[in-house]
């Protein structure tokens, strides 16, 4: 499986930089909006495109003027941002022309339109530079019978051998790059054609099947199978929950939703359900927003023998309305007695019912501390859960 973070450098990473061409207007995408800005799995294509060089170095965005605002605000503080040009050429140029004298040594230059760049594309860019190349690109060896073709009619043949799909990154060095932009007569598709035009040698490294360059609109329902089927587009929480209540005077006490029998109660604010307010911190936990306590305060007195199902509905309906679903619940009681293997199912059902998922998705069991500590003196009921949630991008 592809990552989608990039290895460590053969380079120095202070010596790196990447250039990432974000300023054009993908008018073949169609839409109002250009096409590095549009969503993908719920981030734009550009976040998704810087995303895959973290931690590789120095990062430059060329976006065009008129996306300047926009991009500040959605990604200023973590890269470099430069006005873009009329053409990719120019936006590439006025790039490069702010790394110079900065000490970087190597530029690698990206389609900001090619989110799904992997990793092992871009370590073997890196590494071709790290050996001595002046220069290095991805690039598939096509396949494909090639037409010519006119009005949807098939007019000529062109022989495949030795052709390439070019990708980016294509990795330079520095003055090698700027060099070759500064004399250019006139601009061109990509970089690697700059470099040749002075007579330089470009090495071919693997290219990726799934380093697509998204272009017509069909490009980002594929881009975005792809990350599905990688599994980079899920925000995946895990949440503990731990909670205690001393018996006291009664004849039963809830646990999970479910009255047992019992020949003392348990003493809480609420109706004391241990194992619920476990599980209610479990998805609040996952979800970093606090505990029972900061969302129902015992200093207010209406949630005074409130019944716990109030909290736990409350967490998992805030999970939902922050994209998350429940993965999985666990829940463990800790106790001499009552028995909890008799209501272990209803416990179970109980739950799940409560937060509105399926009983497969939660499990209540119990043990015993072996007569040792409060719960094993039977002064008390402790419970620890664990909570998995789910969002997909």
């Amino acid at each position: 499986m592809s990552s989608d973070r990039a290895p460590r450098p053969a380079l120095p990473r202070d010596r790196i930089a990447v250039l990432i061409t974000a300023a054009g207007r993908g008018t073949r995408m169609g839409g109002e909006m250009p096409k590095q800005w549009l969503p993908l799995s719920g981030r734009s294509v550009l976040a998704r495109s810087i995303d895959a060089f973290a931690g590789l170095g120095r990062i430059v965005v060329t976006v065009h003027p008129d996306d300047m605002d926009h991009a500040i605000g959605e990604l200023g503080g973590r890269i470099t941002l430069v006005a873009g040009g009329a053409t990719r050429s120019d936006s590439v140029r006025a790039g490069l022309e702010v790394l110079e004298g900065s000490g970087i040594t190597h530029v690698l230059i990206h389609d900001g339109a090619r989110p799904l760049v992997s990793a092992s594309t871009i370590g073997a860019v890196v590494e071709a530079l790290a050996e001595g190349a002046e220069a290095a690109a991805p690039g598939i060896a096509v396949t494909d019978a090639l037409w010519r073709g006119a009005e949807n009619v098939v007019t000529g043949f062109a022989d495949r051998a030795g052709l390439y799909r070019a990708q980016t990154p294509q990795g330079f060095s520095l003055p090698t790059i700027l060099a070759a932009h500064r004399a250019a007569a006139e601009a061109a598709p990509d970089d690697v054609e700059l470099v040749q035009r002075q007579g330089l040698a470009v090495r071919i490294v693997p290219g990726d099947e799934d380093n697509l360059k998204i272009t017509w609109p069909g490009d980002l329902e594929r881009a975005g199978r792809i990350l599905r089927m990688r599994g980079t587009d899920m925000d995946v929480r895990l949440g503990n929950g731990y909670d205690v209540h001393a018996f006291g005077p009664g004849d039963h006490v809830w646990l999970c939703g479910v009255q047992v029998a019992h020949d003392k109660g348990l003493v809480g604010h609420s109706d004391a359900d241990v194992g619920m307010h476990a599980l209610t911190d479990a998805i609040y936990g996952a979800l970093a927003q606090g505990d029972i306590g900061r969302h129902f305060p015992p200093s207010d007195p209406q949630w005074k023998g409130a019944a716990s199902e109030i909290f736990l509905r409350h967490a998992a309906e805030l999970a939902r309305s922050m994209g998350y679903r429940l993965g999985n619940a666990d829940v463990t009681l800790v106790c001499e007695r009552p028995k909890i293997g008799p209501h272990a199912d209803a416990m179970q059902a109980r739950l799940a019912e409560i937060m509105g998922v399926e009983p497969e998705r939660v499990s209540v069991k119990a043990t015993t501390s072996e007569r040792l500590g409060f719960t094993g003196r039977e002064e008390g009921i402790a419970s620890i859960a664990t909570a998995t949630l789910i969002r997909e991008a």
